[in-house]
């Protein structure tokens, strides 16, 4: 054997050890993507991520129910004069109408009790929640019973004129 053979190359070694760290980092980050990718959201959460609603089959006083991430949605097509009664602010959480809409004649808000969660019915003048008592206004504003909050509005925006995207 020569003098040449027991002669070591730092290059050789430099490039073993670039070698091994990419594989063994290339092999962690296998190990790990099951983990990371179970951490994203499913098909049907996606799914449920956004609603659009078609508003032109709803007429002025009518209201339609959709469902938007597993809750009911409720979507009114107020009148001049519900819009118009509605100027007057609740008691139990005053909150003016034109904060809780985007256009007058189209309120959004979320069909949950914010008392116990139960699905208000739609009554004369807004909703009542059976299970307490609870009624909110054609704002969705709490007005008389235990209730402490207004029904959520979730967010929305307007595609078009008759056309709205929830979520």
């Amino acid at each position: 054997m020569s003098s040449k053979d027991n002669v070591v190359n730092p290059e050789r070694r430099n490039f073993l050890g670039k070698v091994t760290t990419v594989a063994g980092a290339t092999g962690a980050a296998a190990a790990c993507w099951p983990l990371v990718s179970s951490m994203n959201p499913s098909v049907d959460v996606l799914s449920n991520a956004t609603t659009e609603v078609d508003l032109s089959h709803i007429p002025p006083g009518g209201m339609h129910t959709v469902a938007w991430q597993g809750k009911p949605v409720f979507i009114l097509h107020r009148t001049e004069e519900e819009i118009n009664r509605m100027k007057e602010l609740s008691q139990i959480e005053p909150v003016a109408d034109e904060k809780r809409v985007q256009q007058p004649q189209w309120l959004v808000v979320v069909g949950i009790c914010t008392h116990l969660g139960c699905v208000p019915n739609r009554s004369e003048n807004g909703w009542l929640c059976a299970c307490h008592g609870s009624q909110y206004d054609d704002s969705g504003r709490v007005t008389h019973g235990p209730a402490p909050h207004n029904l959520d509005v979730p967010p929305y925006k307007f595609l078009s004129a008759d056309r709205i995207v929830i979520g």
